[in-house]
């Protein structure tokens, strides 16, 4: 005789297994390791705003032609929602790896995005290799991040040798479109893997295409004075400077420079502290005509409109427009979302496999990008530079010419 109960049972049983996977999942974590205190703290607070602006898009029905916009939640799991843990590093490489190790065993984070500082990035994505989770670069530039083999490791915008590429193009398209010649360099970076990496590039750059490294000065990061390096620069010659430092050297050496009488023709930062709202509020008209590389540029929304409207959505919460870093961090969160999505899954492999079929239009982006593809190496091949100027106090894209919002001043006004 058939045992009704024992029937019901599997009945119910096999219901269950044939449940999808994301039926017990209602959100994913995410943990996310930037500097929230100490020389870089604002970085790290611009960051989580931009980050948490990037939720606004996925967890709620918002359509503006972003990734996972359309929809509340991540459609292929159920809705589930993200949720992001922040960890401040504080600029310290042991700490990011201390956090990094409670983000995933205390946590049970899916993935991580960082750090900003790529001394940071490198120990923070060991530890994720180790334990085999997802981590995605967001805002970290250092060209070697990506060529030490690591399974787990993605990077969504471009890398310094990338960045700096695009500037030794900009010399040329000078030379070849504007009759301005660029002959002579002076390298200024600091001591840590971002700004060694950075000159190295630059130093190799500048000898392929003829150009002189007629200064070349190494400082320690958040030193108390640079009137001694901002001497050699000066005593140097070379008309155009490019600096690697982030956000208080950047200002101490604007700052410096004003007091010393050092006025190059040309200043071209690798981004970073140059690209920062509160590099232009300390120096105020000492960063007119400062060039930088960028992977953003606000301009963009003259040709593309949701780029304004997501900058509306950041500005909301922080009160200032987005910039380099904070759009690439925005957009680190999207595109793990989007991978996370597709997967259909918070296991970790499913995610990094994901990861890595990636393919998203750069249109679908609010950067100037061709797209977002990941090669064997974890990198965003798509990241296009671009390089933004100060004119009037505001970031202004000039190069590509031929993509620009507005034309290049050269020299730099005089102030």
């Amino acid at each position: 005789m058939v045992n009704v109960k024992t029937l019901l049972a599997s009945a119910a049983l096999s219901a269950a297994l044939a449940l999808p996977a994301y039926a017990q999942v209602s959100e994913v974590v995410i943990g996310v390791i930037e500097p929230m205190s100490g020389a870089g703290a604002q970085t790290g607070i611009d960051a989580k705003a931009a980050m948490e602006t990037a939720l606004d898009i996925i967890n709620e029905d918002i359509d503006i032609g972003l990734p996972l916009g359309p929809g509340a939640g991540l459609p292929k799991l159920g809705g589930a929602k993200i949720k992001l843990v922040f960890a401040d590093h504080q600029a310290d490489p042991q700490k990011g790896r201390a956090e990094a190790e409670r983000l995933i065993t205390e946590n049970k984070v899916s993935a991580i995005i960082g750090a900003y500082h790529s001394a940071v990035a490198a120990v923070v994505s060991q530890v994720a290799e180790r334990y085999q989770v997802p981590f995605l670069a967001a805002d970290s530039s250092s060209p070697s991040l990506h060529r030490r083999n690591l399974k787990w490791f993605f990077r969504t915008s471009a890398h310094d040798e990338m960045f700096s590429q695009a500037m030794f193009d900009f010399y040329k398209d000078m030379k070849e479109k504007k009759n301005i010649t660029v002959d002579q360099v002076a390298m200024f970076y600091e001591d840590t893997i971002f700004g060694t990496d950075s000159s190295n590039i630059q130093r190799k750059l500048a000898g392929e295409r003829g150009i002189k490294v007629a200064g070349d000065i190494k400082y320690r990061a958040n030193s108390p004075s640079l009137t001694s390096e901002v001497q050699q620069l000066k005593s140097s010659g070379a008309p155009v400077l490019m600096p690697s430092s982030y956000t208080t050297d950047a200002i101490l050496l604007l700052k410096t420079m004003g007091e010393l009488g050092y006025k190059p023709q040309g200043i071209v930062a690798q981004a970073a502290g140059f690209a920062e709202q509160a590099f232009l509020q300390a120096v105020g008209d000492k960063a007119e005509g400062i060039i930088s590389r960028s992977s953003f540029s606000l301009d963009l929304s003259e040709k593309r409109p949701m780029v304004a409207k997501v900058n509306e959505m950041y500005k909301k919460r922080s009160g200032k427009d987005l910039n380099d870093n904070s759009a690439r961090q925005l957009m680190a969160v999207l595109v793990m979302a989007d991978a996370i999505d597709r997967a259909g899954s918070i296991k970790n492999e499913d995610i990094r496999g994901a990861l890595q079929k990636t393919d998203i239009p750069g249109d679908k982006t609010i950067m100037p990008w061709a797209n977002v593809r990941f090669d064997e190496n974890g990198q965003n091949t798509g990241a296009t530079p671009v390089l933004i100027q100060v004119q009037d106090g505001v970031y202004r894209s000039v190069w590509p010419f031929e993509t620009a919002s507005r034309p290049v001043v050269w020299p730099i006004p005089a102030r």
